[in-house]
Formats: structure tokens, sequence, C-alpha cells
């Protein structure tokens, strides 16, 4: 009896140990079955789990936001943003998300590895990437750091980063492209595909207006629908559209009194409606307000995923406020995504190992082809061979090589100015790079840390030569050489004074070094070490060149010379205008924003003192050169403007015909008339009736860079202009339209230099694309 007890229990729990077996092997699988079935098989749990990150832990973190209740999860890639929550039972791997928007953004080293590192190349910043005019080399630069993901097991980039340079003052215009939504959209997709070609994805952001980073969590910015689909809107569409991105990232602030992550308006309606964006939606980290809202609006993702979320989504799952399906249809999104990253199909294998050495000249050649020739009077530039130099500026020695905050790169080393020079064969004074070297040093010890993760140190107190100093370095060296530095990041916008101006001691050591040297009949440089625009024109003539370098990269005093040396001849274009005054720009009246009454009841920021806000784009549409331009307003550097070692002419305009149908193709063929090889960008404007809609002089429609031309060489520029060339957003009919008559096409090699110009026209008004209504705004602007 007692054998036959034992028998019947041990057949029993092999049945049910076969049923368990079967019905582990009978689960839907990521990859072997439809994602419907898949998410049919998760718990509602584990759905609201997977809609949310893992989350993300710093010091100081207020209890709300901690993250998600979703077990133990591991750093798989110390220093990324943030991961996607795994199934293994459904076969879902976890991905990984970094950032950022210069290069790969992660830990150099590792707790549990002390043999290696793993750092990253620091590619130059987006402002200059985009002053090359040059989307192949961008593109080039994308596959470099796609490759980086790939080796060190990063799914998802963070980046491009592609918001409108709207003012001067914007905290991370560095991170930014352009003022301009073609360049910003031509050099977000050329980045997007280079990034994706290596197997990993990229995320647009932030979409969208996030042109400002005061109060930037809770601010409203109030915009309207012509201004938003035009300017800030249409560079995000084209990168949707020519590169087809894996991920868009929302940004923090409202649009019109919603939230952007919020909005069906701009996630459905244009994201998915209008463009046919068929990737994942996620939030910016701790982005927006309400999880279920996000939910409805298509926002899939919410990043890096807190447990007040989750307790939310499930309490409106099981209340009926959130219906299951939509929870299913964001999931979708996700699992599309993650089926194609490396962390499944290539089961998250990687060597750590990237070729940084190969990078590293990418980055090098990408630094030099976007630095900006502003100045170059007595052809001071290039230098003699064999000139003595002397190093003046705290940044000719501490060069910023990109900005700070999630646009940083935790790169292996930096080339400073110095030694780039040194290694080129210029002779520099030794004695002043010792006193500043000493100098920073002190300075260093005593600086105050930073407040909180990501913020930037306070800049060092320009260091200010003693009497006398100036006048005898400038008789023992052939060059004075300023180099004027500037850094920014997230969280805090610039200011005008000591940033966008310079500072009095900066003044007073380029007024020192402009007698000195002018007096001596020698020569004074001024380098630019910048992130964003400053002001030039009220001091500019104090000296002889001046070369707007940006933040270059790790490579930046090595690219830096190969400019001043000649070995490189400069043929980067500016991408964003530089006024006069501050004031002069369009949205000077309207920037940052205004505080309204009271803080915001629902601010959860973890900004320190964020409060409600709002900011007006009055300026409409009229923003860079549309506005100085259509305006008259003379600028101290226009949009598109940088010189070069040699000189080029254009020839005649040709067109394949004088009347638009479908489309029109026209040429202009350029030439080196000078006495070096260079590089021409060709910009093409096109002037358009303005019979129903007040429209700017002309607008950037195409552009293209030569290849190196060597002296008396030619290159015929073509390009195709299309339907949408020609039209402008009617808000009243909720369409692209194109006007009936006349269209000038203007080349110019700058937005005001004017090289050749043609005409076509256009027989009748042409509806080219009908939309969505979405984002009207309340009132008026």
């Amino acid at each position: 009896m007692k054998q036959s007890f034992i028998c019947a229990y041990w057949i029993a729990a092999l049945i049910l140990l076969s049923a368990s077996l079967l019905s582990a092997r009978q689960l839907p699988q990521l990859g072997k079955n439809t994602l419907r079935e898949v998410v049919a098989a998760m718990t509602l749990e584990e759905k609201v789990s997977m809609v949310l990150g893992t989350g993300m832990h710093f010091p100081g973190m207020p209890p709300e936001m901690k993250g998600p209740d979703v077990g133990e999860i591991t750093d798989r890639v110390p220093g990324s943003a943030g991961m996607t929550f795994p199934i293994p039972r459904l076969g879902i791997p976890s991905a990984v998300l970094a950032d950022g928007p210069a290069g790969l953004r992660i830990q150099p080293y590792r707790n549990n590895d002390s043999t290696a590192s793993y750092f990253c190349t620091a590619f130059p910043i987006a402002t200059l990437l985009a002053s090359t005019w040059d989307t192949d080399l961008v593109e080039r630069v994308g596959r470099a750091i796609g490759n980086e993901l790939r080796e060190y097991g990063v799914d998802v980039l963070l980046a491009p980063a592609m918001n409108i340079h709207r003012n001067p003052l914007g905290g991370r215009n560095f991170e930014y492209y352009s003022e301009d939504p073609l360049v910003s959209g031509r050099m977000a997709a050329a980045m997007v595909k280079g990034v994706q070609s290596q197997g990993a994805g990229a995320s647009l952001k932030h979409f969208a207006a996030n042109n400002h980073e005061w109060n930037r969590n809770t601010i409203n910015v109030k915009a309207g629908e012509r201004a938003l689909r035009e300017i800030y809107l249409r560079g995000f569409e084209i990168a949707v559209r020519e590169a087809g991105p894996w991920t868009v990232m929302t940004s923090y602030n409202k649009i019109n009194g919603t939230y952007t992550s919020e909005s069906p308006d701009l996630l459905l309606s244009i994201l998915r409606g209008d463009w046919k964006f068929g990737g994942l939606v996620m939030t910016d980290w701790f982005g927006g307000q309400d999880p279920v809202a996000q939910m409805k609006a298509g926002n899939d993702l919410l990043m890096p995923g807190m447990a007040v979320q989750q307790k939310k989504l499930l309490a409106a799952v099981r209340d009926k406020t959130l219906d299951e399906a939509v929870l299913d249809r964001n999931l979708e999104n996700i699992l599309k995504m993650i089926l194609k990253s490396p962390s499944f199909a290539g089961g998250g294998a990687c060597s750590n190992k990237p070729d940084l050495k190969a990078h590293a000249r990418i980055a090098r050649e990408a630094a030099a082809e976007g630095m900006v020739l502003l100045k170059n009077e007595r052809k001071t530039l290039p230098l003699k061979p064999g000139s003595t130099l002397a190093l003046f500026g705290n940044a000719a020695y501490e060069m910023a090589t990109g900005g700070t905050g999630s646009g940083d790169v935790n790169e292996a080393y930096s080339i400073s100015l110095l030694q780039g020079l040194k290694d080129t064969g210029f002779s520099v004074d030794d004695s002043l790079a010792g006193s500043y070297r000493s100098y920073l040093t002190q300075q260093k010890a005593i600086l105050p840390k930073p407040s909180m993760p990501f913020m930037p140190a306070p800049p060092i107190p320009e260091r200010i030569p003693p009497p006398g100093e100036i006048d005898g370095i400038s008789a023992k060296t052939d060059i004075g050489l300023m180099v004027i530095g500037r850094n920014s990041g997230e969280f805090l916008d610039r200011r005008l004074e000591n940033d966008f101006c310079l500072s009095d001691a900066e003044k007073r050591i380029l007024r020192g070094l402009s007698a000195a040297y002018h007096f001596k009949n020698k020569k004074v440089v001024v380098i630019l070490n910048i992130g964003g625009v400053i002001e030039t024109a009220a001091w500019r003539d104090l000296a002889d060149a001046i070369l707007c370098a940006w933040q270059p990269g790790q490579e930046a005093g090595s690219a830096i010379a190969d400019v001043l040396s000649g070995k490189v001849n400069p043929s980067g274009r500016l991408a964003t205008t530089f006024p006069v005054n501050y004031g002069d720009t369009p949205s000077s009246s309207n920037f940052p924003g205004t505080v309204l009454e009271g803080p915001d009841p629902n601010n959860r920021s973890f900004m320190a003192g964020a409060r409600a806000a709002e900011v007006l784009y009055k300026e409409g549409i009229w923003i860079g050169y549309r506005y100085f331009n259509s305006k008259n307003i003379k600028t101290a550097y226009p949009f598109g403007f940088g010189l070069s070692y040699t000189d080029f002419q254009y020839g005649n305009v040709t067109f394949d015909s004088k009347i638009f149908r479908d489309q029109i193709t026209s040429s202009v063929t350029v030439k080196n008339t000078g006495n070096t090889a260079g590089k021409e960008v060709v910009q093409l404007y096109i002037s358009a009736p303005a019979i129903k809609m007040e429209k700017p002089e002309y607008e950037l429609k195409a552009f293209a860079k030569t290849g190196l031309l060597q002296p008396g060489e030619s290159e015929t520029m073509t390009f195709v202009i299309h339907p949408r060339d020609l039209a402008s957003f009617d808000t009243q009919r909720t369409a692209w339209v194109a006007e009936k008559g006349e269209y000038r096409v203007i080349f110019g090699s700058s937005s005001t230099d004017v090289q050749q110009t043609g005409s076509f026209k256009l027989p009748g008004e042409l509806t080219v694309e009908k939309l969505n209504k979405a984002l009207a705004p309340k009132g008026e602007i």
C-alpha cells in the first residue's frame, strides 16, 4: 500500500512537471511569436513595469521620484542613462540607453574591473558639426559613435539633439545644430543614419520647443501653429522622414498649455499621423506630470521610471480610467525597438574594444572642417612656418572640448592648444605657459564643487597679466594669440555679463595685446573656444584674425593647429547668426520667459527653484537670418558666413525648366580662383511670392559642400527643388501651400552674400500637403 502511494505520488509529480515544462515551452517568445501574442502573455504588473524604465538613483532624489518596484536590475553598462524592463520568461531582454550628442557618455572605469577602461571619443559639439555643412562627414561621425555603442553594449543613443537656436543665451545650444530647421534636420538625419548603420538606435530630442533651460520642467511655450510647423517642428520632420530614427524623446516643457509628453496633438496627430512615424516615443528623464495622460497620448516609455508612476498606472487600469489596450499599443512599440536592438539581435555580446584611434582621426577631421574663419586681415592666417607664438587666456591651456551635463563625454585625453601647436612645429613661449599652468592649478584647488550632478563648476577667473608681461613677451614672439573660452550645459541658460559679452579682464588683455603687438607691427589672433554665440562687434577690430573653433572635441588643439598652419583650409560656415548686439536678436524681449504668480502645485521637478512659468514666441517665424535679412538688421557675422584661404567664383545659374510642375533642377558651377586648394559651401535660398502670407525675404532650401578644389578647378553643383521647398504653412487651411507667381533662386556664399540668381514660375497655387489640425494656441501670442 505504501509503495503504491509513493508510485502514485511520483507519477502525479512527473505529470505536473511535464505540464509545467510544456507550458514554459508554449509561452510566446519575442522574435518567434507575434508582438500581440507576446504582449497578451504579460501580466498587468509586467505590462506596467515595461512601459517604465528601471529607475535612476542619485543623491538627494525625492522619495516619490525613486525607481519603480521592478526587482533587482543590474547596471549592465555603468554610467548609462537607463534601461528598459526585461521579461526573461518571454524572451525579452532589457535595452540600454545612454547619452549623448557629442559621443557616447558612460563611466570610464568599473568597480568590478580594475584592469580595463571604457573611454569614449569626444567628438565636436553639434553646432560645430552643423558648421561643416557636410552631411557625409556627419554621417561618418555617426557611424563611429554607433560603433562605440555596439562595442560597449549600448542599444540606443539619446541623440541627436536638434532644438532650434532661438536665442544666443540658450544653455544647451551647443548640443543643437542651428537656427535653421533645414540645417538641423539634414544634420540630424545624417547622424541618425550613421548611428543606425551600426545596428544601434538613435533618439531625436527634445521634441519639441525645448529652447531654454530656465524652468524647463514647468515652462509653457506659447507659440503659433505656423511658427511651430515651419521652425520648431520642421527639423524633426526632416529627420523622421529621411532617416527613420528608432525613437523620439519628448521634451520637458508644455506647448500651448499641454506637456509635450501628454500631447495627443504632438504625438498622435503630427508625429504618427502627419509624419507616419512608426518607432518608439520616450519621455525625457522625469518629464511630464500625468503618466496616464502620457500613455493615452502615445508616449510609450516613461524614463527613467518611478514608483509613483507604477502605482498610478496600475490603479488606472484597474479602475478602468486607462484602457489596457492603450498599454498594449505602447508595448508593441517598445518591443519593436527591442527586436532591433543589439541586446536582442546579438544577445548582448560586445567587445568593449572600439577602435578609438580611428575615431579620434574622424573627430580631428570633423573639428577642422567645422571651424569658421571670421576675420583674416593682412593674410595673418595661415601662420608662417617657424612663427613664435605667445598664448594668452585660460582656455589656451584648459580648453572646453564640449559642453557640460548629459552632453559631456568621458574621453581618455584631450589635446590642448599648446600641445597641438608644438606638435605642428610652432615655437610657443614656455615662460608664459608656465605662469598660466601655475595659476590654473592654484585656482582649481580652491574652486567650489558643483551644487548638483551634471552642473558645471564655476569658471576660473581670467588670469590678469602682471604689469609689463605683455610688452615683454611681444618683443620676443611673432604672434600674440588669445583664446576666449566659454562653457555651458544643463539647468542654466547663459548670461549677458561675462558670457555673451567679454569680461572686463578679457577686454583688458585683448587691448593690451593689440597695443603691444601692433606697435611692433606684429599681429594678434583670437581663437573662440565657445559653445554658443558671443558678442564680437565691440572688440573684433583689436584682432587681425579671428577663428571660431567652437568646442572641437578631444582633438581640439591638433585640429586648431591644422587650420592655423594651413594644413586644412577653413571651410566651416556659420549655422547660426552672430548679432551685433543681443538686443537685435528677435527673441531677446521674450527670453527665457516669465514666472507666473505662485509655484506650480504639481511641480515635482528635481531642478531646485523651478516655478510655473511661460514664454511667448511672439517673434513667430522671424528667427535668425529670416529676421535679420527681412528686417534689414545688420549683423556681426551673418548666417552661412565663413572665410577661406582661397577665393571662389560662381558661374551662371541654369534650370531644366522655367515653369515649375512636379520639380525643377537647378545647377551652378563653382570655381576655385585662388592659389590654395579649398572647399566651398554652396547655399541655395528661395524667395517666394507673398500674396496671402507674409514671408521672409528668402529661406534656405538646399546646400552642399564641394570637394577639395585645386586652384583653377571647378565643380558643378546640382539641386532638385521639390514642391515642399516652395510652400509655407497656411494655418487657415492647415496645409503646406505654395502661392502662384515668380520664385527667385539665390545662390550665396552666406545668407547676405548673393553670388548668382535665377527664377522660375509656378503657374497656379499648389496645396502640397494637407495636415491634421493640431497645437492651436488659445488666444493671441
